[in-house]
């Protein structure tokens, strides 16, 4: 899982190496600097993200969110058992841990991120998944290549076009395959990314759809997250070629006491923090 949010420190690193303090702005981002910003904050950050949450995130453990949701249990995929043989694709694979869950259930999975170094620290870990390095909207396969893929907080919440994204998901898929991918939820956009009870009351428009972006000095993008409505969410699926199956919103569970950026047990056992979309091509 490859998952980061609105909050950050701030800070960014300037070309020579030192430390700048990164601007937070909302602004315009296209395409290609939204994908230059991921590749770059991704790797200048994937080795504290990995040591800060890998803990929770395990090396083979497939989890759908900060909430915990675990697809051993929600099984938005299909059941364990019917994953045998199958061949997966993981988009925003970060080090690969739900690619080596669903190894070892039997399929076939293959981990892709943007993020160099994240794949690096994939190979740390180990496991034998095939990585693929690239970027989410040109994906290196020939048409219908996958049964499933999925997507936990990977690329999606980071593109300024995400129906790019969905269609390119939809060529490598076989038909009636399954697509199924989690995002921030829409409405927390609408909150200050914070856990306690300064991020409860609205502070911004839920209908502003201006990117979230961090950027240098220069003005250039360091981090950009782009924000969809739900209503924008479903209509890209469905522009995409998908039939939407199921829309998860996980509710906060009691055993889970962690606190990650604005996800904490008192925001997430009144207002929702993940959206998990599971969609099927359509034929």
């Amino acid at each position: 899982m490859n998952q980061e949010y609105e909050q950050h420190d701030g800070r960014d690193l300037a070309e020579d190496g030192s430390q700048d303090e990164a601007e937070a702005t909302r602004r315009d981002a296209g395409d290609a600097e939204s994908s230059r910003a991921s590749r770059g904050w991704w790797d200048r950050n994937a080795d504290e993200y990995q040591s800060e949450h890998g803990a929770f995130l395990g090396d083979d453990r497939f989890v759908w969110g900060p909430e915990g949701l675990d697809e051993a249990e929600a099984e938005l995929l299909g059941p364990a058992g019917s994953l045998k043989g199958r061949d997966v694709l993981e988009i925003g694979a970060g080090a690969a841990q739900c690619s080596r869950w669903l190894a070892a259930q039997g399929a076939r999975p293959v981990a892709l991120d943007l993020s160099h170094r994240q794949l690096q620290h994939a190979l740390r870990i180990g496991g034998g998944v095939p990585l693929v390095e690239a970027d989410a909207g040109a994906l290196p396969f020939r048409d219908g290549s996958f049964d499933l893929v999925c997507s936990a907080y990977g690329a999606v919440p980071f593109v300024a076009d995400p129906v790019r994204v969905f269609r390119e998901v939809r060529r490598v898929l076989r038909p009636g395959g399954r697509w199924v991918f989690s995002v921030t939820h829409p409405i927390r956009w609408a909150f200050p990314d914070e856990p306690g009870p300064e991020g409860l009351s609205v502070a911004a428009s839920y209908f502003d759809r201006t990117p979230y972006v961090e950027q240098d000095e220069r003005g250039r993008a360091v981090y950009v997250e782009h924000h969809r409505t739900l209503g924008d969410r479903v209509r890209d699926v469905v522009a995409g070629g998908f039939r939407l199956v199921d829309l998860v919103e996980p509710e906060w569970p009691a055993w889970n006491s962690q606190e990650w950026g604005g996800w904490s047990p008192l925001r997430g056992n009144l207002i929702p923090g993940t959206a998990i979309f599971v969609c099927e091509r359509e034929e």
